[in-house]
């Protein structure tokens, strides 16, 4: 057993390595691409947010869609070691980790979601669709939902899975809830993490700490092949970052924010941690309440509880350098990290 356990974090750190260096090396073709045909985000000044406006009108232009590096290298990743176990398959068989038990779903998530996004760039840089470009909140959730309803099924009706695990409890079973359940942890986290793709590099990295987590839970669990897709993301998003970080050479876009977002709920949900969830995630869990209590003032009380939200959006306003906003929330969101990881450790020897 202590050879297998061996060779999976080995296969792991190999295929996060490689994902790293593919996507480093085809980054100037992205780059050149974006450039080239102008696919810029734009900023537009609707009245509606005058502060968030004001302090990223400078950023106007800076090309979106650099989410395609992420989940164009994952998939690329994945099916080269696929398509060679299946030519091959005494020699990489290995290293193929393409399986339906582990990562079907979560791959066909990651793509389904990064092409949603993809047209909500595309909408946003041609200004078509909302005020200011791009899908509505309302249509971007519906769409979630339809994602989101696609595992549900799979998870429910195909792999019979009626139980959400209670950290420190045990298994408690909740039966066609399980349904709602799933909708929820999907759509929550994909806006979620939609929300947080404010501030450069703020969730790439945000991203990359809390794919750590299930990197290791899946690990610990013996679901080799899952800790190696997410090894893969990892290697992508490191690469990603390279160029994301302050000041960054491109933007996120929806396309790798819905398609990280999506893969970390199916992530919860496909290892029984959707409770550690908000732990892990706890950050989007701030960002999220703060729009909904900004929303609610202004609806309510008639005025704005943040200079701009979401929360990182008010630092910012409040003079807080963009750098020192995100390295801050990268912080947190490995102390967090670092306690959900606990708190599942402490579970696997208890219950």
């Amino acid at each position: 057993m202590e050879s297998v356990a061996i060779f999976a974090i080995l296969r792991m750190l190999f295929l996060a390595i490689l994902a790293f260096a593919l996507a480093m090396a085809w980054t100037p073709v992205l780059t050149f691409f974006l450039y080239k045909y102008n696919l810029g985000k734009n900023i537009r000044d609707t009245g509606e947010t005058p502060v968030y406006s004001t302090l990223h009108a400078a950023k106007s232009g800076t090309p979106t869609m650099g989410g395609v590096l992420i989940w164009l290298t994952t998939l690329s990743v994945t099916l080269f070691f696929w398509f060679l176990g299946y030519l091959a398959p005494n020699i990489f068989g290995t290293l193929n980790f393409l399986s339906r038990s582990e990562t079907w779903l979560p791959l066909f998530a990651l793509v389904a979601a990064a092409l949603v996004g993809l047209v909500d760039d595309l909408m946003n840089v041609w200004g078509v669709g909302a005020k200011t470009g791009g899908l509505r909140v309302r249509h971007r959730m519906i769409l979630y939902a339809v994602i989101a309803a696609v595992g549900a099924w799979w998870f429910y009706f195909k792999l019979d899975w009626d139980t959400i695990h209670v950290p420190l409890f045990g298994d408690i079973i909740i039966g066609w809830w399980y349904i709602p359940l799933f909708l929820l942890v999907i759509i929550s986290t994909a806006h979620s993490l939609n929300l947080i793709d404010g501030l450069d590099g703020l969730a790439g990295g945000v991203s990359l700490i809390i794919m750590g987590a299930y990197s290791v839970i899946a690990f610990v669990l013996h679901r080799f092949d899952l800790a190696a897709l997410t090894a893969v993301i990892i290697g992508s998003l490191l690469a990603f970052l390279w160029f994301n970080i302050y000041p960054a050479r491109f933007f996120m876009g929806d396309t790798g924010a819905m398609a990280l977002g999506v893969t970390l709920g199916i992530l919860a949900m496909l290892t029984n941690t959707a409770l550690l969830l908000p732990i892990f995630g706890f950050l989007l869990v701030v960002e999220s309440l703060s729009v909904i209590l900004q929303v609610s003032a202004k609806r309510i009380l008639g005025r704005k509880i943040f200079l701009s939200a979401p929360l990182h959006h008010h630092l910012e306003a409040s003079g807080w350098p963009e750098p020192k906003v995100v390295m801050r929330f990268w912080v947190i969101s490995g102390v967090m990290v670092m306690l959900g990881l606990a708190i599942f450790l402490i579970d696997r020897l208890i219950t």
